[in-house]
């Protein structure tokens, strides 16, 4: 149950117009386009409401408001903001003129009702022998990306697994905007910091996963990689330290692969691209990729394995693959050993053959 310190946003007079969608459980997303239009995300599917903000001034009091607990702030010199409540609500808001129907606020709600896998497999967001799978690699300290489009799952995925890192080891999490909560004792949780007015004080990503690797982490965890934070992780796996999850905004497997070797070469390495291929090969165990359907149904449709390097390429199979048909969809595995399933013998935590059988399911 939320505090009253949680949700107290709720009881501010400017919160009027959107409170009832704000208390909705049906709701996962709003979205604010000015003062007279108010979308909603109900099961994956946009509606308009009849909500509506009596001025942009009131719009831009609540936008304040929603900012506070954070400590952000935006301005005509800084126009838009991530930012994260303290009842695990991820919003962001950009302002007039640069958004030119009034200020916009996007306020993603924390799926409370998402909370084990046992809550994604009832979804249908994965099959029970994927769980499996994902639940060794965790335990086995493999290193793991969440891809997908935004608002695909990836986050609540991630969070889901990391419940089964065990209790001993260190995690360090690392975040643009804070919103990954373990239940583990040992959790150190860091976060960005934006540049000031006069362009100084920023702390990246980067400048956090290489402190990081100061800070005796088992465990690094990176909400987002999207820049020079990439290269970084990646040494960090290849230099020792296993058992890495990320989220990476991408439309396939392949895409993510992609997007990572070009954030290395934008990085400025001095590397051959055949010595990056190597570099990703060695670090990335496996990518779980995360879709949403015409349906507004979200789901893992692929859980891939990185296989190593052939022809000049990151070589890339497909362990478990969500096929459409008429009438909905089933999971699908060729059943081939995976290399995965060394790497939990080797620490002590086997998959049973039936997790990785052919066949559906």
């Amino acid at each position: 149950m939320e505090s009253p310190t949680q949700t107290s946003y709720l009881k501010h007079p400017s919160a009027q117009p959107i409170r009832a969608l704000l208390q909705d459980p049906t709701v996962t997303e709003i979205m604010i386009n000015g003062p007279s239009q108010v979308y909603v995300e109900r099961d994956g599917v946009m509606q308009k409401t009849t909500a509506r903000f009596r001025s942009a001034a009131e719009l831009k009091v609540l936008i304040q408001v929603l900012l506070q607990p954070s400590g952000r702030e935006v301005s005509a010199a800084s126009p838009y903001e991530d930012f994260r409540l303290p009842d695990g609500t991820r919003g962001n808001v950009i302002l007039s003129p640069i958004a030119l129907n009034g200020p916009v606020v996007t306020l993603r709600k924390a799926l409370g009702s998402v909370a084990t896998v046992a809550d994604l497999i009832r979804r249908q967001t994965l099959s029970n022998r994927m769980g499996h799978l994902l639940i060794g690699a965790i335990r086995a300290r493999g290193n793991i990306v969440f891809a997908g489009a935004t608002g695909t799952g990836k986050t609540t995925t991630l969070g889901i697994f990391a419940q089964y890192i065990p209790d001993s080891e260190r995690i360090i999490t690392i975040e643009d905007t804070a919103e990954l909560h373990f239940k583990q004792p040992h959790v150190v949780r860091l976060e960005c910091r934006r540049a000031n007015l006069e362009g100084r004080g920023e702390i990246t990503l980067a400048e956090l996963v290489r402190n990081s690797l100061r800070m005796r982490p088992t465990r690094i965890i990176v909400g987002e990689i999207r820049g020079d934070e990439a290269a970084d992780m990646i040494q960090a796996i290849i230099s020792g330290h296993h058992g890495c999850l990320a989220v990476v905004h991408a439309a396939s497997p392949e895409d993510t692969i992609f997007r990572l070797e070009t954030m290395l070469l934008s990085r400025g390495l001095l590397l051959p691209l055949w010595a990056i291929h190597m570099q990703i090969a060695s670090a990335i165990d496996l990518v779980v990729q995360h879709e949403m359907l015409p349906d507004g149904g979200r789901k893992i449709t692929r859980i891939t394995e990185v296989s190593g390097v052939r022809e000049n390429q990151v070589a890339l199979r497909d362990l478990f693959q969500y096929r459409r048909h008429e009438g909905g969809g089933e999971w699908f595995c060729d059943g081939a050993k995976p290399r995965i399933a060394d790497k939990c013998e080797r620490m002590g935590v086997p998959l049973p053959p039936e997790v990785y059988a052919e066949g559906t399911g």
